[in-house]
């Protein structure tokens, strides 16, 4: 079976097509990405401008243009934060669904949380024992642990890094005092949960999705040594503060940060290190499956049901 997964998330406009069937292993057979932000789109109202619209719908245009050349026989749409929490989402995603024939749908935090937990113990597998998963989109990040399919606890936090970026930090390099306001703001929002996940601190491994954690974790690689696929306490803490001192162009010469996430990576190093810090990680290990497959893998389980 042969399905589309169309994410529209803060970021981006991702369309990925995989050829599957119950009970197997999603395989990707065609991927289509347009770069959007859609945050950088958002009124004072909260409202994204008509401009922002206008470039939505082409990008919703071209990727379900593209899911009918490949023929794929399910399209499965779904939005994340930017449109959940702007004040005329739901009135887009109405017309968007209308013009284009489709059925965007919107995720809530939670829901993120769970789907992106299930990807995790998928690749894992049961041996992997007890899970913290965390993924920082855009717009949000989302924290889940649990020992089954379905986590004991799923967290959301406004603390994406692209909302963050545009919220708290200024200038280019980014001003000092900036930087603490950020720092600070992390640690206020962190407080709120960590009743919640302290008792899961012992997890038997910690992992990491999402594209930013992904780039962060080839920078530990490259700087500090690694394979690039884990993220140590230690030299997330160097990262983050050597990225917070180079300017935007420095940092689009970086291995794997493009243009479009040059100033947002700032933002995803120091939630990543105040997460870490806090839960007393050590390590986190990057898993390569995150929402995208979650909702691939949730809808295969409900055909075969």
């Amino acid at each position: 079976m042969r399905l589309g997964v169309l994410d529209v998330g803060s970021n981006t406009v991702h369309l990925q097509v995989v050829d599957t069937h119950p009970g197997a292993r999603p395989n990707p057979t065609f991927n289509h990405k347009e770069e959007l932000r859609l945050t950088e789109y958002l009124t004072a109202e909260n409202k994204i401008s008509e401009e922002g619209i206008t470039a939505l719908r082409s990008a919703i245009a071209n990727a379900v243009k593209h899911s009918k050349n490949v023929k794929t026989e399910e399209l499965l749409p779904f939005a994340t934060s930017a449109l959940r929490e702007a004040a005329n989402g739901a009135e887009i995603i109405a017309a968007i669904n209308k013009d284009y024939e489709i059925d965007l749908q919107v995720l809530t935090g939670e829901e993120e949380a769970k789907l992106t937990f299930l990807a995790a113990r998928r690749w894992f597998g049961w041996s992997s024992g007890r899970l913290l998963v965390i993924d920082i989109g855009g717009g949000s990040l989302e924290i889940a642990s649990g020992v089954d399919e379905s986590p004991e606890v799923a967290v959301t936090l406004p603390l994406g890094a692209s909302r963050l970026t545009k919220s708290h930090l200024q200038g280019d390099p980014f001003t000092s005092k900036s930087v603490r306001s950020l720092r600070d703001y992390i640690e206020n929002q962190l407080e709120s949960v960590l009743p919640t996940l302290v008792h899961h601190e012992e997890s038997d491994r910690a992992i990491a999705t999402s594209k930013t954690l992904r780039t962060l974790a080839r920078l530990c690689g490259d700087w500090y040594g690694g394979n690039g696929k884990i993220i140590t306490l230690d030299a997330i803490r160097k990262i983050s503060t050597r990225l917070a001192e180079m300017d935007s162009e420095e940092r689009t010469k970086l291995p794997g940060v493009s243009a479009n996430r040059a100033r947002q990576i700032v933002a995803g190093a120091f939630v990543t290190e105040s997460v870490m810090r806090n839960l007393d990680l050590d390590k986190l290990e990057i898993c390569p499956w995150a929402l995208r497959e979650g909702i691939v893998l949730k809808y295969m389980d409900w055909t075969e049901h």
